[in-house]
């Protein structure tokens, strides 16, 4: 199996040119994106639509409902279960999308987590309902980690909570003696690169686009059936919409704000691409496409 990844600001065309290269390089698709990875999360995903999720198979797609959860434990799991299917069917993998923290999990790894025993778990919950003491008892044990989480993160809380309460380690040492073991070497990682003004355009189409495919009337579907609690619905493209519904904006207003905050998204991906993968290549999509046919090519088996 050959893997490549594709990464870039969101609006940038990754997903356009995934498709070519999957089609012609015999790959699968794996999604990097946060938000496709949630059933009927459609248009505010700007997900592939079925005709192009028809033309290659996608993973990472459509995997779960808006209130589940998810995690990026969840997700190495299953890139190894693509790997494994990839190996068996002899296919490569096109692994794309704008949320790069997973591509950088799975290259530098996660620390194994313990299996937790339902004491430490039931322990961990009751510590939970006082969730300001809970903070500050992992304060005292490791200040130097816990300054960077905030005292209203219930999900870090909880999971340094129970790491302590199973081990009896403050995060910096458990994570001392439970180095990250990288999931993938040596992969090409291309990003595409794309003018600031061109990008602006190109999110200012897209989002009259999303409220022509009918936004609005998904987020309040999405609202009506998990209400508004979910996290997966605080993303950009749907909290604006709940400020137009609550009558906060207009309709115009309501449209710059989504393309304000796009914007602004695609700048912190452009920079923690920059941070995170100094050996990533910035490339054009058409530089793109042709240096990984190439890549496909030369090591195809």
């Amino acid at each position: 199996m050959k893997q490549i990844a594709l990464i870039g600001p969101t609006a940038s065309g990754k997903s356009a040119l995934a498709i070519d290269l999957a089609t012609q390089n015999n790959a699968y698709i794996l999604s990097l994106d946060s938000l496709s990875i949630y059933k009927e999360i459609d248009i505010a995903s700007a997900k592939p639509s079925a005709e192009e999720l028809s033309q290659v198979k996608h993973f990472g797609v459509n995997l779960i409902e808006p209130n589940v959860e998810f995690s990026v434990g969840v997700f190495i799991k299953e890139y190894l279960r693509i790997q494994e299917l990839c190996l068996h069917e002899n296919k490569n993998l096109v692994i794309v999308g704008g949320s790069s923290f997973y591509l950088r999990t799975l290259v530098q790894g996660l620390s194994p987590i313990p299996e937790f025993s339902d004491e430490t778990v039931t322990k961990v919950q009751e510590l939970l309902l006082d969730l300001k003491t809970a903070y500050k008892t992992l304060y005292e044990v490791d200040a130097e980690y816990m300054q960077g989480i905030q005292e209203s993160d219930t999900y870090r809380i909880r999971k340094m909570l129970l790491i302590y309460v199973h081990t009896g380690l403050g995060p910096t040492q458990y994570f001392k003696e439970n180095p990250p073991v990288p999931v993938i070497k040596d992969i090409p990682i291309y990003e595409i690169d794309v003018k600031r003004d061109y990008l602006r355009k190109r999110i200012t189409l897209r989002t009259q686009k999303m409220l022509e495919m009918g936004l609005i009337d998904e987020v309040c579907y999405l609202e009506q059936k998990y209400t508004r609690a979910p996290n997966a619905l605080k993303a950009i493209g749907i909290i604006e919409v709940f400020e137009y519904l609550d009558a906060k904006v207009t309709k115009d207003e309501m449209k710059e704000l989504i393309i304000t905050h796009t914007a602004q998204l695609a700048k912190r991906q452009q920079t923690f691409n920059r941070n995170q993968f100094p050996s990533r290549e910035l490339l054009s999509i058409e530089a793109i496409y042709e240096k990984a046919n190439a890549f496909f090519k030369k090591t195809k088996n």
